[in-house]
């Protein structure tokens, strides 16, 4: 459709859209007098129409103006709740898996890179385990040998206290979420730095994960990884796809400038940076306190971890459809 006739069919819609929020911002907070019956789809309308003008790369002009209609409804619309736990809540709950639907195709391309370089390079390590040294220095490759060995992770778990906890936590959160910043931020470099991550962290576990499987480590490695990797690997993956949201902001800009494109792009990116610390965090805390606890059999750390997993997935397709709605 042609902007003209875009603008002809919506432009009264959008009228009738901005004197509702001048009348609402003239109100004092509390003054709930006046009629708000509708805002709340008209608002959506507004949005699913600053989609379809970005989309079809309509002029800068009418992609503002829709866009600070979005902004100022946004505001008008969340205004009374001012309870942070709320907007923590909701946002965990719709915000984040609705992000996450709305960049599905980075989301694809990212775990595609993360996920396929990881087991592909187990395969490889798995059957030529000389392959590890090509990543990890020999003495590292004796660190994580010796972690995963069952004589000796038994006897590491057993010495572990509560205190050892609470350190791990503290060392898994900052691991953690440093990779995870490091995989968006690296997307400034016109999306190959976020490229460069994805792949150079897949390549690293699945280095440890075939080289382990090949030693017949699985009963110490697998329990240990499974729980928190749905939330840590996933989290990897989805901090990589706004990072090459903004790669892809400045490659492709459209009709707007680089630096406008790049804004709109991080602006777009910021929620599943958000989310992806989230997970993060609840990834750390489930490896400092569950997924190295020696009282649980190894039975129950796969059924936790196969839960966690199906938990994951779940919540991004349930999650990101009601959000959508």
């Amino acid at each position: 459709m042609k902007q003209e006739l875009f603008e002809q069919n919506n432009a009264q819609q959008w009228q009738r859209f901005e004197t509702k929020l001048e009348t609402l911002e003239s109100l004092r907070r509390k003054d709930k007098s006046t009629d708000v019956s509708g805002f709340a789809e008209q608002y959506r309308q507004v949005c699913h129409h600053l989609a379809l003008a970005q989309e079809r790369q309509y002029s800068p002009y009418l992609i503002d103006r829709l866009n600070q209609l979005a902004l100022r409804g946004h505001q008008q619309l969340y205004r009374s709740h001012t309870n942070i736990l709320y907007n923590i809540v909701y946002f965990i709950l719709v915000g984040f898996p609705a992000a996450v639907r709305r960049e599905i195709i980075f989301v694809s391309i990212a775990s595609g890179l993360f996920f396929g370089s990881l087991l592909l390079m187990a395969v490889l390590t798995y059957f030529n385990p000389s392959l590890v040294y090509s990543v990890y220095p020999e003495e590292n490759v004796m660190d994580f040998t010796e972690m995963y060995d069952p004589a000796s992770k038994a006897r590491m778990e057993q010495s572990r206290t509560a205190a050892d906890d609470f350190t791990m936590f503290g060392f898994y959160i900052k691991n953690n979420i440093g990779i995870g910043f490091q995989t968006f931020a690296s997307g400034f470099l016109l999306g190959a730095g976020a490229i460069f991550n994805l792949l150079f962290n897949g390549i690293a576990i699945g280095a440890v994960m075939g080289y382990l499987t090949e030693l017949g480590y699985t009963d110490t490695f697998f329990p240990f990884v499974i729980g928190h990797g749905a939330f840590e690997l996933t989290g990897i993956a989805i901090a990589g796809a706004a990072g090459l949201k903004l790669g892809y902001g400045l490659l492709c800009p459209g009709r707007l400038s680089r630096k406008q494109s790049l804004i709109q792009a991080a602006r777009e990116a910021m929620p599943l940076v958000y989310g992806v610390f989230f997970m993060l965090l609840i990834a750390a805390f489930i490896e400092a306190f569950w997924s190295s606890s020696s009282y649980l059999s190894i039975t129950a750390k796969y059924t936790a971890g196969a839960s966690f997993w199906l938990l994951v997935l779940s919540y991004f397709a349930l999650g990101a459809r009601r959000g959508s709605q």
